[in-house]
Formats: structure tokens, sequence, C-alpha cells
């Protein structure tokens, strides 16, 4: 047949990864759903081949500058792939964009905003009009120049840079002074200018302290250092800077994060005097629309932003065609339950799923037909309600002549693709075989699917386990944080306790902020039940492919310790950093240890392609002549979690953190895998796989946002073993879900809503999941209800 008229994608000989020479044929024009287990092959044919090819073509297809790139970056290990449109892809895997990225600017909505502001804003009499630029707190025509469009300042004062007046300065007065010899240099240069620096710091004319703290001044002074018994100390030139200015210079300029954390505790972060955390010039804040500045538009909420656009007072042409082109655009944001966003919203406090449906919301807008979106995982971060408008939305996508292939574990995602293609039956070298591609219900069939057993399964339920008796309470009342008004909530202790809300409810202030701050104010407090907290979110282990599972986990030094004891190594008097893939020495030079180069491609994000001298290995060629049990480190690193645990299994060190990843599910994964390559879930997972190796006595309350993201139902069954295992151990789990089969198995709710932004921010509801799924008003109820079987 020939392809433009043939229906398919078809894909053959696909080896991206794990994938065993996979052959598929895939329709074009419909939702076809990628399942399996995590690490059964389903993204490496979704993104790593399909996507992949799609985006290799496309390079093909342009400048020779970019078609010499593809040779760097390398294309997917497939022998062929016809019948592919143009690609779009929506991954969570992307780094998430810096503080000055919010909605308005992931979604392009602020364009349109300051568009009409400039265009069809009430200026004040005389006053000039101004360029949509200078309504942006990101260009220089329009930010605030006091705190340069960030919208707050730092500042410090006495109080925080000398908390204890009575010490002299040479007792340490001035605390926010560097330590060591530093501390000791700017302390002398002091006496040397003639300050007193035993008299206690109170006792100082107020005069001297404000210049020692605040001067910009910097003089120069010789300084006579005391002559120590055994050291001949000469005269220096010292140059002295004010605490205030240290403190300020090392939180700006400092690269070492722990210096600039230090630095920061002496700073008081409050909302810029000048622009009253408004970020934008006095010319722009005068401009109003409908009786409101731009900054109190872009702080309300996209569903209130809709309702002032609908009733705004006609203001000519111009304001009606911009107004409606930004009622179009946010359309889109609000159907996928987004109406709680603001524009002025940070993107790095957005969740994955969040960030990945803002960009969804934008292709909705774009327009584009023809095209294949590839997504990852839509439904991360949805409660049930808001998952029936995702897939009205996929829905559209389809019905606008675009093929939709989506990565989803949601198995009421899954029911409603047209097309389902199954990757196992298990993960890493026991998947990589499509065990069924074709509409849903020819799954039934396959006896090995994973996906099969829980899409099918009978409607007989577990016994439910008897909700286990709290051992007190950690009771937060009168919280106000973002859009909790008041709140009161009781968290009790040694049980499993699940929060749920729609998106948007404040399910993450109440637990990440609120009561993570209560209980880390009140870890000291004689008498409190909980010793110990450990937060477990999705934030990466590392923002480069030089962070990796093995690093993260520590189990790195135990593999590098055993290489540097080997006859070979010790013969070359080689230590424990030639093995060491960040410092130089053993690593390859070309790279710099990190298996990969960066190809920057100037209109496109820089992707990383395998470096050409080591071939990813990572080290140069002399130090894998090194080898241990007949492997180099290079394929040590290699190893699956799985065989590594069968390798070391005489290597008490390794294998108790080998068996945590195992136990949690993680065997697939490989020992060198870059963190770049980890889903949020997986990233969550090792950290929680990192604390299990080092389980202690003392209470410990976990606190999980989301914990089963990117977990096939299969999986969840093991994570969730985990997590009852820390409460049978005597330790608190809280955790904020929306899988209501896991909040079905907990044995205490608590329910934000109803709605979200200011239409959530209350418990509707709190007791065992029975008790919530009876509660009238909530949103959370009837799915509870019916995961119970009630």
């Amino acid at each position: 047949m020939h392809q433009s008229t043939d229906p398919y994608v078809r894909v053959r000989g696909a080896r991206e990864h794990n994938l065993r020479g996979v052959d598929v044929d895939i329709p074009r024009d419909a939702l076809t759903v990628f399942t399996g287990v995590s690490g059964s092959g389903k993204s490496s044919l979704a993104f790593g081949t399909l996507y992949a090819e799609a985006q290799r073509r496309y390079f093909e297809s342009v400048a020779p500058y970019a078609r010499r790139l593809i040779h760097q970056i390398g294309a997917p290990k497939v022998d062929s792939v016809t019948g592919l449109p143009p690609a779009v892809s929506l991954e969570q895997r992307r780094s998430t964009p810096g503080s000055r990225s919010s909605v308005g600017t992931v979604t392009l909505l602020s364009n349109s905003l300051r568009m009409l502001y400039s265009r069809a804003g009430t200026y004040p009499p005389g006053a000039e009009r101004l360029d949509s630029d200078a309504f942006s707190p990101n260009t220089a025509a329009g930010a605030c120049p006091s705190c340069h469009g960030i919208g707050r300042i730092h500042r410090t004062d006495e109080q925080l840079l000398v908390p204890d007046p009575e010490l002299s300065i040479r007792q340490g007065a001035i605390a926010a002074w560097p330590g060591a010899w530093q501390g000791k240099n700017l302390r002398d240069i002091l006496e040397a200018l003639g300050h007193d620096v035993d008299a206690p710091w109170r006792e100082l004319p107020a005069r001297d302290r404000e210049w020692i703290l605040f001067t910009e001044e910097q003089p120069v002074v010789t300084v006579h250092p005391v002559r120590e018994a055994e050291r001949i100390q000469r005269p220096y030139q010292g140059t002295y800077m004010s605490a205030h200015r240290y403190v300020m210079r090392t939180f700006a300029d400092s690269k070492s994060a722990s210096l600039r954390a230090r630095a920061e505790k002496f700073l008081t972060d409050s909302p810029c005097p000048a622009c009253e955390g408004r970020r934008l010039r006095p010319e722009a804040l005068a401009v109003t629309f409908a009786g409101r500045t731009i900054a109190e538009l872009a702080a309300a909420a996209l569903t209130e932003l809709d309702g002032v656009l609908a009733s705004a007072p006609p203001g000519g042409e111009a304001a009606r065609v911009l107004a409606e082109d930004l009622r179009a655009r946010i359309a889109p944001v609000t159907e996928l339950g987004l109406g709680y966003l603001s524009l002025d919203r940070t993107a790095p406090s957005l969740s994955a799923g969040e960030l990945q449906r803002l960009r969804l919301a934008t292709q909705l807008k774009s327009g584009l037909f023809g095209v294949v979106y590839v997504l990852d995982e839509p439904s991360a971060g949805l409660h049930p309600a808001d998952t029936e408008a995702l897939l009205t939305v996929l829905d559209r996508l389809k019905a606008a002549g675009n093929t939709v292939f989506v990565v989803e574990h949601h198995l009421e995602v899954v029911r409603h693709a047209d097309w389902l293609v199954d990757v196992g039956p298990l993960a890493g070298e026991h998947g990589g075989r499509v065990l069924h591609s074709g509409p849903p219900a020819g799954l039934a069939d396959v006896a090995e699917s994973a996906t099969a057993r829980h899409l099918f399964a009978s409607p007989e339920r577990e016994r439910p386990r008897p909700v286990r008796e709290a051992r007190g309470a950690v009771r937060l009342s009168g919280v106000d944080r973002h859009n909790l008004r008041g709140v009161t909530a009781e968290f009790p202790l040694g049980v499993f306790t699940a929060v749920t809300g729609v998106s948007g409810s404040g399910k993450s202030t109440l637990v990440g902020q609120a009561l993570a701050g209560e209980v880390t104010g009140r870890l000291a407090e004689p008498g409190f039940p909980v010793r110990r907290l450990v937060e477990v979110d999705q934030k990466p282990i590392g923002r480069t492919p030089r962070s990796n599972l093995a690093t993260y986990t520590g189990l790195f030094d135990v593999v590098r310790r055993l290489f540097t004891a080997s006859d070979e190594a010790r013969a070359r008097g080689w230590k424990a950093g030639r093995f060491s893939f960040n410092v130089p020495g053993g690593r390859c030079e070309t790279c710099q240890g990190e298996g990969f180069v960066s190809v920057e491609l100037l209109f496109l994000p820089s992707t990383y392609a395998p470096c050409p001298e080591c071939g990813g290995a990572r080290y140069n060629a002399e130090t894998l002549q090194v080898r241990y049990e007949g492997l180099t480190i290079a394929e040590v690193l290699s190893l699956t979690v799985e065989a590594a645990a069968v390798f070391f299994a005489e290597v008490p060190a390794a294998a108790r953190s080998l068996r945590a990843l195992e136990d949690i599910g993680l065997g697939y994964l490989r020992l060198g895998q870059p963190a770049t390559e980890l889903s949020g879930g997986e990233a969550q997972r090792i950290k929680l796989a990192t604390e299990l190796q080092r389980l202690r006595r003392d209470h410990t309350l976990y606190l999980l946002d989301e914990p089963t993201t990117g977990l096939h139902p299969a999986d969840v069954r093991v994570l969730l073993r985990q997590l009852h295992g820390l409460v049978e151990a005597g330790h608190s789990v809280v955790v904020v879900e929306h899988d209501m089969d896991v909040v079905a198995g907990a044995d205490w709710v608590i329910d934000l809503g109803p709605g979200g932004g200011a239409e959530g921010g209350r418990v509707v509801a709190s007791g065992t999941p029975s008790e919530v799924a009876r509660t009238p008003g909530s949103r959370t109820a009837g799915y509870l209800a019916r995961a119970l079987g009630v």
C-alpha cells in the first residue's frame, strides 16, 4: 500500500533502551495509550523511538547547520518508521523554568494581557501611551528599578547580624561574619582601625555600630597580627568589608549552596517598598483596564480574570478583539482544571502535572492539525473529577485532525483509548515486548499482561484492613497561607493518612508547608512525639547527567572503594578519586566525566549527545583497564539494580542499598542512569529507598506528595506495601494523593475543597475512608465510595 494512503504509523525493529526489536502498527487520527509497568519500555517506544524519529526528520528538513547536529545527537535505534507525521512532545521531565517564568509566560497569556493594557488601557490624563514591553517585569522598560522586577527585596538589620549584643566582637558578636581566618582577619582590621573589639557590642557608640555593620567603604589598613610562640606572622594589608556588604555579596554571587544558605539566615525577604511587590514601574501601574491595574489582574485566578474580561464595559474595537482573544486562550486552561492559577504564579511552584497541562492548553489554542501529540502521563496530579475534563481535551485534539499518543497509567484514560499498546510483561530486561496492540477490549485475552489484570479486575475487593488506632496527633489551627484561610486540621500519628481534594484545593500547602513547618519547629520540644521529619518530594535528584542513582544513594562510594582495593589499582597507586567521574584523573576529559556533551541547537532547547571520545563510558581508557570481578567501573554503572544486587550479593554495604531500591520497585533502573532521564515519580522513590535503607527507630513522620505519580497499578501495590510497612514499624505516613485505591486503604482521610483556588482551602471532611465517602458536598466522596465498593 502506498505510504500516503496508509492509515498506520508502522514501526519495525525498535531497539531503543530495553526494546527487543519491536514491530508495531499504530493507527493515525486516533487516541492511542501506551501502557505497561514502570520501566517496561513504553516511554522508549513513544518518546525514545516515535518522537525522536519525528524530531530527527524535522532536523533533516531544515538548514544544513541543523542537519549537521543530527550526527551528534544520534538517531533512535530502529530499522524503519513509516507513516509518521510531524510530532509535538509534552514531557514531564523537561527542566523546570526559572523563577521569572510564570503561568502567564508558559501559556503566552501575559503577552495578550500586556497588549490589552498597551492598546486598550485607561491612561492618566496627559500620560504617554506605553509599548507592551513596558507592562512586563522581565524587561528593562517595565521592571521596577528598585527590585529589578522581582517584587521582593532582601534586607538585613542589626538584630539579625548581631543576635547577642552582650558579646564583644572578639567573642563573635557579629554572627554574619565568615568563620575561620576570614572572620579573624576582619576583626583584626577593625582593631587596627581603632575600634574596641573587646567591649560588649551594646556598649559601642551607635555611630560605630552602624559603620561596622553597614558601611560601603572598604578601607585598607596595615594589620600587625598578634605573634604566637611557634609562628611568625608578618604584617599585611587588610581590606575591610562590612557585615552587610559581605552577606549581600555572598547571597548574590556565591556558587556555594551552603554559603548562600548561611547568608540567607541574616536576610529578611519583604515586598519591595517602591512597587509594593507589584514588580512594575509607576507609569505601567497607573494604567487600568476595567478599573484594575495589570498587577491586580495578573494576581487574580484565571476564572476571575475571565469574569472581568466578560463584564468589562465596551471600550472600542481594539479592546473587544484583545479581550476576546484572551478569553479564548484562558478557556482551555480552565477546561483542564487549572482555573485556580493566576498569571503571576511562578513556574517553579507548579507541579510537573500542572506545567504539562498548561503546555497542553497552549497547544489546544495553537490550532495545529495533522501532527502527532506525544503526552507523558497528562493525568498526573489530577483528581478523578478533573480527569474527565482531560479526556474531553484529548478528544478535541483528535477531532481537530491530530494523532494523540499518551503514555499513561490512569485506568480511566486507558479505558477511554481507541487503541492500546501494552508493553511488558515486566520491567528492564524482563520487558521490552509489545504484548498487545489493538482496541482495549482485546487486552483481556493477554494472560501475561499486568495491565490486563487491573483493567479487567473483578469487582470483588480484598477485605478491608482494620483501621489502626492513632497514637496522638499534630494539630494545626488558624493556617493562613495561599488559599488556606484560618484552616484547622488534625493529623493523627502512628497511622497512614491521605490528604485529598481537587487540583488547587490547598493539599500541598497544608502538608508541604503548614504541617512540615509546624513539625520542624517542634522537633526539639521535650515530649513532642515526632523525633524526625522526612519530606519525600518529586524534585529531580540532580539537574545534569553527572547526577545519577548510584551517586545519590551513596552506593557509588562503596563501588569506588572496591575498585581502589583491587590488586591492579593498588599496584598503580590509585586512590578512590581515580574512579570518580567528577574530578580530573580517571575521567574522560572530553566530556569531563558526564558521558554526554551538550549540543546547543540555537532555535530549540539544547540536548545531550553521547561523548564522541568515551562513547558514554565517562572514564578514560587507562581507568577502564582496572576490573572488579571481571567488570570495569563503566560496566558496573551500566548494570540494572536487579543485576547489581546479584553481582554485589556478598558486599553488605552495597546489598543493603540495592535491596531497598528493589523493594520499592526500581530494579529496572541502571546504577549510572543520569538524573535527567528519571521521572518525578522515580526520583521520589529513589529518595524514599535512600531513607528506607537507613531506617531508624525514632518516631519519624514521612510526608509524600503524590507518591503514585508515574506508577502502574501493579507498582502502586509494591509502593504501598513499603509505606504501610513504615506505619507497622511505628512511624507516621502522610500522603497527598489522587489515587482512590490508595485513599481507600488509608486509616484517616482529610479532604480539602470543595473546589480549587479561591473556591478551595477548607477542610470539607475528615475521618476514616468510609466516613469521608459519605460526606455530602465533597468532590472526592463519590469516587472514594466507588473505590470502597459501597
